[in-house]
Formats: structure tokens, C-alpha cells, sequence
């Protein structure tokens, strides 16, 4: 009873809408409300919060990448980790499932795409996919109905929406689903609102450039080194397209409230739609 408890209690916290960033006199601050990671629950934690109605997962996938000069290869988990973290208390029934940060990347012989880069980490597709319908199966079997995929790098879009639409039609009538949630990534609005600010093509750029580096500074600031911002990185085959020496914390802030915004509805309609 007490586990049971506990579960209704942080699905109530979730659904106040109690802001995470609250002023020192606020009832409540980030620290006060109850988990949301898989990964920061006990097992009768997280069984207690499926019998309370936390039926929804959030599976976050992030690349593990060069992101030029300026930027740690963790980048997309600490930003996908803030963004799952909003998006399953926004949802109010949701908890979030350890990040998977082996995406494919490249070829390993010759090394291709972002696997020229040291440090870049990358799986082939199909094992890729493997983790993550391993990953689903998982979650439908301790009882969670509704499984979200969520990626915020580019090359485990298509192996995330593929598993989905595999498991979907193996499912079909059986009282669970997955969900591949592309909004987050490519149709969050957040290269338009740039745009709208002054900024251009070339300035934003095409990877580790001003969106991604507004974001992290904006999530975890310490993981951008200042010293190292320079318009295309600084030198010939940086890593970087764009001109990160415009970002600001606050552009960050927007990318991620809309991001959070674009998944939260499609994750809605999605489900309603079940």
C-alpha cells in the first residue's frame, strides 16, 4: 500500500503542472518532485507506478557523436535526457527509460559520416533496431501500453520508425502500441523560429551549429567549452556547420520548450488515436 502510495503521489505532482525551475519560495523545486527515470526507481517503485496508471515509457535514443571543437559527444543525451524528463511530466502518466546512446553513426571500415570523428561510438542499423524492439517488448511486458520512441540525432529516425511500424502490426488488438514520435526532431518549428530572429541558413548550419549548441547551453552549459565557439569550428573538416558563436542560453530555451511542445502533442494524438 505504501508503494501504491507513493505512485499516486508522483502522478499528482506530475499533473499540478508545479514548474520545475521554481523561485526559493515556491512549494515546490525540481528536487521535490518524485522520479521520472526508470533508472532512479525501485523495481516495486516502478511496478507501483504502472498499477497507479503510468503506463506510458518514454524511450529516449541519442547519438554518441563528434559535435565539433566546442561541444562533448554526449551532447543529444543530455539534451534528449532534459526533454523526456518535461515531456513525461507534462504527459502526467509517463516515466522515462534509460537513454539508448549507440545509434548508427557510420561505417566502421572505412569509417564514414561522423565515425571519421574520435570518440564517435556507432551501431549498424539492424542492431540498432534489435535494441530498441527488445527494448518495447520490455516494457509491454511489466505492462506499460503505450511506448514512445523519441530520438534526438538523425540517424536512428528510420530504424525507430521502422520497429514500430513491426510491432504495431504484431500487436495489433492486443492492448499495447508503440509510438514513433518524429515531431521532436524535424518538425518541432524551432529552425522557422531562428529564422524569424535574423538568423540564416548558413548561420544555424546543419549540425553542432547554433540550434544544438543553444540547447545545451541552455540544459548543461558546462559541456560547451566557450573557448573553442568559432563560425564552422574554427578550421577545414571541424565537424561543425553553422555558426555556434551565435547561440545563447536563451534561444536554448525556446528550442526546448518547443520540442517538448511539438512531442507532447503528437504523443496526445497519437494515443488518442489508439
Amino acid at each position: 500500500m505504501r508503494a501504491v502510495a507513493f505512485a499516486a503521489f508522483a502522478l499528482a505532482a506530475c499533473v499540478s503542472g508545479e514548474p520545475e525551475d521554481a523561485p526559493g519560495g515556491a512549494d515546490q523545486t525540481a528536487a521535490d518532485l518524485p522520479p521520472v527515470f526508470i533508472e532512479e526507481m525501485t523495481w516495486t517503485e516502478v511496478r507501483a507506478a504502472i498499477d497507479a496508471g503510468a503506463t506510458t515509457v518514454v524511450l529516449p535514443t541519442a547519438g554518441t557523436e563528434q559535435n565539433g571543437p566546442h561541444m562533448v559527444t554526449g551532447k543529444h543525451r543530455y539534451i534528449v535526457e532534459e526533454a523526456s524528463k518535461r515531456i513525461a511530466r507534462e504527459l502526467g502518466n509517463a516515466l522515462v527509460a534509460p537513454t539508448v546512446t549507440y545509434v548508427p553513426e557510420g561505417d566502421v571500415d572505412p569509417p564514414s559520416g561522423h565515425m571519421r570523428y574520435a570518440g564517435t561510438v556507432t551501431l549498424p542499423n539492424e542492431y540498432f533496431m534489435k535494441l530498441v524492439e527488445y527494448a518495447a517488448r520490455s516494457f509491454r511486458a511489466h505492462g506499460f501500453t503505450d511506448v514512445v520512441f523519441i530520438g534526438d540525432s538523425g540517424g536512428n529516425q528510420r530504424g525507430m520508425e521502422a520497429v514500430a511500424t513491426m510491432l504495431n502490426e504484431e500487436w495489433q488488438g492486443e492492448g499495447a502500441r508503440v509510438h514513433f514520435v518524429g515531431d521532436y526532431y524535424s518538425a518541432n518549428g524551432f529552425r522557422d523560429w531562428l529564422m524569424e530572429q535574423g538568423e540564416t541558413e548558413e548561420t544555424i548550419g546543419r549540425h553542432a551549429g547554433i540550434s544544438d549548441t543553444s540547447i545545451l547551453l541552455y540544459v548543461e552549459a558546462r559541456h560547451v567549452r566557450q573557448d573553442q565557439l568559432a563560425p564552422g569550428g574554427g578550421f577545414e573538416e571541424s565537424g561543425v556547420s553553422g555558426d555556434p558563436t551565435r547561440a545563447s542560453a536563451e534561444y536554448g530555451r525556446v528550442g526546448m520548450e518547443m520540442r517538448v511542445a511539438a512531442a507532447v502533442r503528437q504523443i496526445r494524438t497519437l494515443v488518442g488515436e489508439r
